[in-house]
């Protein structure tokens, strides 16, 4: 048996249901990949669990309870207060370890760089670290043991299959994709005549959007996704390269979040009547990432309904390469492009894929 000690970074969310999905699927991964996986920390922003010897499930669960009704990790009884990342790999790190970053904050890079240059490997779902400098994501990927397949497409493998087209030499000259579930389900329910400022409501009950949905709506996730395809194909770009085009007006970015959302129904007609002249010329209006000619650009478009994006619905994300080998009919991909499961699972399967690299 292959033991891979894992360090992960990020208890809301996506790291509980990473931690569920590594419980339940323990004896699996024992039977089918010979594999071990304990978890010797986690961390939140401000404190960790650390036992070298792996935390038990059950521990794993009540920590997991005690951040889902809002508490802290440093506020248990198994742990501290630590709020340097770098320091729990420092001590919790060992030969074969993987770190596990399923946070979205930049405070994670020191830690990342520490584990890679000691060798570990790393699995991440959050973007920023791969959105700041290009000689960041150089760094972090050009290591060779760094996956990062939900900053993307959640559980969606975008990135490995941008990878096979580029290990079989082939020249992608497209990519446009709808890489927002978030959008994805109000622009659908736009097409199916439903108010805006329900959609946006029904989203964040859904638990789709961020905390503030103006992060969504802003459009910089998707510009962030864009970035880290658009690099990994190989174009060197910045995240102030890409082309934004929110989806809400300027001004409702000042507001408070309560001011806004109290003001969304402002906007309903003209969303309304947007999405009727779509339908009626034969189109749908989608929230769209699109790379050609070495630049990248973001914001809502109509597209024809029967094109792969124009069928989309709810919340699935697309991506569609069109390429020397795929000239006619793109490759796509599509699947499940919102909810914590479907990002955790990303990361469950690149932390299986290191682990199998290291064994």
């Amino acid at each position: 048996m292959k033991r891979v000690p894992l360090l992960i970074f990020g208890a809301g969310g996506v790291g509980r249901a990473l931690v569920r999905q590594l419980i339940e699927a323990a004896d699996l991964h024992a039977d089918r990949h010979g594999l071990a996986l304990p978890i010797v920390a986690w961390c939140d922003s401000d404190g960790a669990a650390v036992d070298e010897a792996g935390l038990p499930a059950e521990a794993l669960r009540s920590l997991s309870a005690a951040k889902s009704a809002g508490g802290r990790l440093a506020e248990t009884p198994l742990g501290y207060r630590q709020s340097d990342p770098a320091a729990i790999v420092d001590v919790a790190g060992a030969d074969g370890c993987i770190v596990v970053d399923a946070t979205a904050s930049d405070a994670t890079v020191p830690a990342l760089m520490l584990a890679l240059d000691r060798g570990y490997a790393a699995a991440t779902a959050n973007k920023i670290p791969l959105c700041g400098p290009q000689a960041v994501f150089d760094r972090l990927v050009g290591s060779g043991r760094c996956r990062y397949e939900s900053t993307v497409g959640s559980a969606v493998p975008v990135i490995e299959t941008a990878r096979g087209l580029l290990r079989c030499a082939d020249e992608i000259r497209v990519v446009q994709a709808a890489l927002s579930g978030t959008l994805g389900f109000i622009c659908t329910g736009l097409q199916a005549r439903q108010p805006f400022s329900d959609l946006v409501a029904e989203a964040m009950r859904r638990g789709y959007t961020e905390p503030d949905p103006r992060i969504d709506l802003g459009g910089m996730d998707v510009a962030r996704k864009a970035l880290i395809l658009a690099r990994t194909l190989g174009w060197r770009l910045e995240l102030s390269d890409v082309q934004v085009a929110a989806f809400l007006p300027a001004e409702y970015g000042i507001l408070s979040l309560a001011d806004c959302l109290a003001r969304l129904p402002e906007l309903n007609d003209a969303f309304a009547a947007r999405a009727a002249a779509a339908q009626a010329a034969g189109e749908a209006l989608r929230y769209t990432a699109e790379l050609r000619e070495g630049r990248a650009t973001v914001g809502l478009q109509a597209v024809p309904l029967d094109s792969a994006l124009g069928r989309l619905r709810d919340n699935d994300n697309l991506v569609a390469f069109h390429t020397r080998y795929y000239p006619d009919t793109p490759l796509a991909l599509q699947g499940r492009g919102a909810g914590v499961d479907a990002a955790a699972a990303g990361v469950h399967a690149d932390v299986i894929a290191l682990a199998e690299q290291t064994a």
